[in-house]
């Protein structure tokens, strides 16, 4: 039995598990308070990131473009940046933030972004803007390196580093909650409620599940405030709930200003949350109290319900952003299910010395593949062509024609998911995810159960 950590052995990729670093900045940016960012590249840039992320959302909201076309692309475009920001001020006067979030074209034609911010900063906003707060962020994110998870990482670091400010100790701690949807901020932020743990919520997105208004605003923005994001650096901590999305930025805050950080793990599961919580407690003092310890007990004998009938020994492949899987690998193993493939969508080089890798090595006692840089014809392939056999897929919406084609039922998780209503607000984290991912998945295998007759007179028993 092993469990192999090892790349794609293909040259090329046939339906991507991610999309490029400016995705990952943009979804980083919506988490702010009066903020809308300028890519700065083609349209196509902004275009389908929106969409993914609109899709996904079910919700509106405001991202701009520098509009780069074929001129731009061989002179240089950075009088686009400034005709962007200056328009940009003009329709929104409630704007204080602008990340200025380069791609590909404009990185490998060499626009000087920091030079232009510099350049606007003594010009255009004191002489137009002069009454104006305004911050002009430069993100730099290439398209041709890393990925929407390494975007989003640089995202929040830049946005942290440009904001944190030494001032007046705070009972505070700084929780970077990663790459997660409106449910699990809501799930995070009643777990810090019930802690009486007061924190900078890095991003704040709970408010993307929007309400109709009678006004007829339909446009979501985030939460998290300027001021929020000048007090990290005065906080008791740091909580970087995953390694890959929100490390760089716990880093910078303990080496710049003596914030203790934490890293992880990604409160998927009874384990993990476990471990979240006790983390908080060391961090502020603050004790578990009995309401957490009977939501514990309370998603404890709903998994308890499930396991042994009908979880155990299921076969499962998962893919998506790697603090996802891999905490969904050991929630899984958790519920005594079978891990036989994990799909990590892009090349980085702490996979090989992560912990949670590694003890996943430790741990299994069957053959589990780890694949780096992979793609989703890796799951098609090994299923269609190699014999893989599987009870069970976890992912998000691009890999259901996999799932579809094979009769292989499939659990929505993760980004994006638009093909199932209201997903964003169910959360994946904390002990209420605990149950909802549980309960999902043997939901999903009860409906296979019964449209293959297999053991369907099972569930007219249990």
């Amino acid at each position: 039995m092993s469990c192999e950590l090892r790349k794609k052995e293909r040259i090329g990729t046939i339906n991507p598990i991610f999309t490029c670093q400016p995705a990952g900045a943009q979804y980083a940016s919506i988490g702010i308070k009066d903020c809308i960012g300028i890519v700065h590249g083609g349209q196509g840039c902004v275009m389908f990131v929106r969409l993914l992320i609109s899709q996904h959302l079910k919700e509106s909201f405001e991202i701009a473009s520098s509009s780069v076309h074929e001129d731009g692309a061989v002179f240089g475009a950075l009088d686009r940046v400034e005709q962007a920001v200056d328009v940009l001020l003009m329709r929104y006067p409630d704007v204080k933030v602008i990340p200025i979030i380069t791609t590909c074209s404009t990185e490998v034609i060499g626009d000087d972004v920091d030079g232009v911010v510099r350049k606007l900063e003594e010009g255009l906003l004191k002489e137009k803007f002069p009454d104006r707060e305004v911050h002009l962020i430069p993100i730099h994110t290439p398209s041709f390196v890393g990925s929407m998870v390494t975007g989003y990482d640089v995202a929040v670091r830049d946005f942290v580093k440009a904001f944190a400010k030494k001032g007046k100790p705070s009972l505070k701690i700084n929780l970077i909650t990663g790459w997660v949807n409106p449910g699990d901020v809501k799930e995070l932020k009643h777990l810090l409620a019930e802690m009486r743990v007061e924190a900078n919520v890095l991003f704040e997105i709970e408010s993307f599940d929007s309400p109709l208004m009678p006004d007829k605003s339909a446009v979501s923005h985030g939460s998290t405030t300027i001021d929020d994001l000048i007090d990290t650096a005065n906080a008791q901590g740091t909580i970087a709930l995953n390694r890959y999305e929100g490390a760089k930025a716990a880093e910078f805050l303990q080496k710049g200003f003596d914030v203790p950080a934490v890293i992880g793990p990604t409160p998927i599961g009874i384990r993990n949350t476990d471990t979240f919580l006790q983390n908080l407690k060391i961090m502020t003092g603050k004790a578990i109290p009995p309401s957490l310890v009977r939501e514990r007990g309370i998603a404890i004998d709903a998994l308890t319900d499930l396991v042994h009938m009908f979880l155990a020994d299921k076969k499962v492949a998962i893919y998506g952003n790697p603090d996802l899987v891999i905490g969904l690998a050991e929630f899984c193993l958790d519920l005594e299910m079978k891990p036989m493939l994990l799909l990590l969508g892009d090349e980085n080089a702490g996979y090989e010395t992560d912990p949670r890798i590694k003890a996943l090595q430790e741990r299994v006692d069957h053959d589990m593949e780890i694949i780096t840089n992979a793609d989703l014809w890796e799951l098609e392939d090994r299923v269609k062509n190699k014999g893989l056999e599987l009870d069970l897929i976890l992912g998000h919406s691009k890999g259901r024609f996999t799932a579809i084609d094979n009769n292989i039922p499939m659990v929505r998780v993760g980004f994006p998911t638009y093909d199932r209503a209201g997903l964003y607000r169910h959360p994946v984290v904390g002990y209420a995810g605990a149950t909802w991912l549980a309960e999902a998945m043997a939901n999903t295998l009860f409906t296979d159960m019964e449209y293959k007759k297999n053991k369907e007179w099972i569930l007219n028993v249990w």
